[in-house]
């Protein structure tokens, strides 16, 4: 296979095709460290949808590529004093783990441009409580609080599958979450989950949302 992006990319669909069981998937292309030539060449190829994991790498891409028509998904832990900031360029917040950032997205002075922007609840999969996303338990409150709030848009689900877990039936638990927060919100029935390693796994499970890297972007230029 090339090593041009755009080829990879193209290779990746193929793949993808084959596997999808006729189901609409969006595929986000994860271009974290890699530099905004590597997102325009994708954009060029077609592809629109590109998500990032830190907030000043995420702003410089998307106001350097303004323009272009893409939908820039934000994937990392967000932190509540910079979530307003994110939410002026991100289309579609994927980790929104506590009521407290919700009202953060709220907040502002009065006369602020506040877009309402596709949100999705993120779920821990694992027993840490260190790691990123709301706690199962807490799911539908965190739901309902999402589907209330005039600054967001309830999607559905996201989580990343544990690395100590076969991600099948890590897959598994999250199409179980995914139903509760349907029972929320009907239309709320997107499942972001699946990456490079484990997608095949992740569509077996529902996934309509797969968030791929390497297998597209190829490894992170050194240092990153």
């Amino acid at each position: 296979m090339t090593d041009a992006p755009a080829a990879r990319l193209a290779a990746f669909l193929d793949e993808l095709e084959g596997a999808r069981q006729a189901r609409d998937v969006t595929v986000i292309v994860v271009t974290k460290f890699h530099p905004v030539e590597l997102v325009r060449e994708l954009a060029d190829a077609g592809h629109r949808d590109f998500g990032e994991n830190r907030h000043p790498e995420a702003r410089d891409k998307a106001a350097a590529l303004d323009g272009l028509g893409l939908t820039w998904h934000f994937l990392g832990q967000l932190q509540r004093k910079k979530a307003r900031q994110v939410a002026r360029y991100a289309d579609v917040l994927h980790s929104i783990d506590a009521i407290e950032l919700v009202e953060a997205l709220e907040g502002g002075e009065p006369g602020d441009e506040r877009p309402v922007r596709d949100a999705l609840v993120q779920v821990n999969l694992t027993d840490d409580p260190g790691r990123g996303g709301v706690a199962p338990e807490g799911l539908e409150a965190l739901a309902e609080r999402v589907a209330a709030s005039e600054a967001l848009r309830l999607r559905g689900i996201m989580a990343v599958a544990p690395l100590d877990e076969e991600p099948g039936r890590a897959f598994e638990r999250l199409a179980m979450h995914a139903e509760r927060v349907r029972r929320v919100d009907a239309s709320a029935d997107w499942i972001s989950a699946g990456m490079s390693a484990d997608w095949r796994e992740a569509l077996q499970h529902g996934a309509t949302h797969l968030r791929i890297g390497t297998a597209i972007t190829g490894n992170r230029p050194a240092g990153g």
